[in-house]
């Protein structure tokens, strides 16, 4: 039975302040299940990520509604990976249910037993290893969803839970009634975080980071493909943004000020023989509190692209993250 690789030049981090070791780039399904990748694609795309070291496969309830983590389950069936062998996450808040109270945009104890038991249906897995509540709810007691996600560990259908774009106000207040009530606290965080968006992780999380050693799975470690460099000349007609249901995008993915900013990476990444795309995934895993980086790709050729990018890795410098940094500041 085959199974994901370790790749000696890949480097397993803690998940924040547990045991749980995972590759520092690991591989993601968000808008490419089942808009862009069908079952035997995907497997491809993960048969590729678990050749180069990844162990770490994230999904989300709410991604291609529910569709996603069918097809990641059906190509985790066929790869025939041991279940030991690798790291399952997915996330909840959003609902399938769109028009039916409690199940939809809350993090109520109906909903998160009801989502996570929907999850494990469609992965066809017995647990998960990580649960991210995929946002705060502000109509919830964040005691009820704790008091959830610490119940649902003790079933055994997670082994740790997570937050994804909470405050860290929010993250602080889950901790300590954790703590109080002698619950399952949060271990990780899940947001965006790349060269252009840097804030949140590096400013407001800080005292969370250094108090807690809070994970961080980050997600959009390209800004949505901006930072690859593609959009320079318009939007190529089988990117992200060129997609139903994703114009949103184009906006952001044409602004010319940002694509300026980006194209000033493209000297540095010439001169240490990497693309840039490569370059701003090697600049995030230098950050200290995150624990791994989320790659996404349409494309075997994108997935053994990204993962190459543990040799570039060794060659960011503090003085080359710095010119970096400098090169985009607006």
């Amino acid at each position: 039975m085959a199974t994901p690789n370790v790749n000696p030049k890949m480097e397993y981090r803690r998940l924040g302040n547990t045991g749980l070791k995972v590759s520092v780039l690991s591989f993601g399904s968000w808008v490419t299940f089942d808009t862009q990748l069908d079952t035997d694609l995907a497997l491809q795309c993960m048969a590729a990520a678990g050749d180069a070291g990844c162990n770490f496969f994230d999904n989300a309830e709410a991604y291609a509604g529910g569709k996603s983590e069918t097809i990641m389950g059906a190509a985790l069936r066929e790869l025939d990976w041991p279940r030991w062998s690798y790291v399952l996450t997915t996330k909840v808040f959003w609902g399938l249910h769109k028009d039916t109270p409690n199940m939809n945009n809350t993090l109520n104890r109906k909903y998160l037993m009801h989502a996570i038991d929907g999850s494990l249906e469609r992965f066809g897995v017995d647990f998960v290893d990580v649960l991210y509540c995929h946002r705060a709810d502000p109509d919830t007691p964040i005691e009820e969803t704790v008091w959830a996600m610490s119940d649902i560990i003790d079933a055994g259908k997670a082994l740790y839970w997570g937050t994804s774009e909470w405050s860290a106000d929010e993250i602080r207040a889950a901790i300590d009634i954790a703590d109080r009530h002698h619950l399952h606290k949060p271990v990780t965080e899940q947001s965006q975080y790349n060269l252009l968006e840097r804030k949140k992780v590096e400013r407001e999380y800080a005292r969370i980071n250094a108090d807690f050693n809070y994970g961080n799975t980050i997600w959009s470690p390209l800004a949505s493909g901006l930072l690859t460099g593609k959009y320079k000349d318009g939007i190529p007609e089988d990117s992200r943004a060129a997609l139903d249901g994703y114009g949103w995008l184009a906006g952001r993915l044409s602004d010319a000020e940002a694509i300026a900013r980006v194209e000033k990476l493209r000297p540095i990444a010439d001169r240490l023989g990497c693309t840039m795309a490569q370059l701003s995934l090697a600049w995030c895993t230098k950050n200290p509190y995150v624990s791994t980086v989320i790659t996404g790709a349409s494309k075997v050729s994108q997935v053994e692209s990204n993962f190459e990018t543990v040799d570039v890795i060794p060659l960011l410098t503090d003085e080359v993250k710095e010119e970096m940094e400098a090169a985009v500041k607006s």
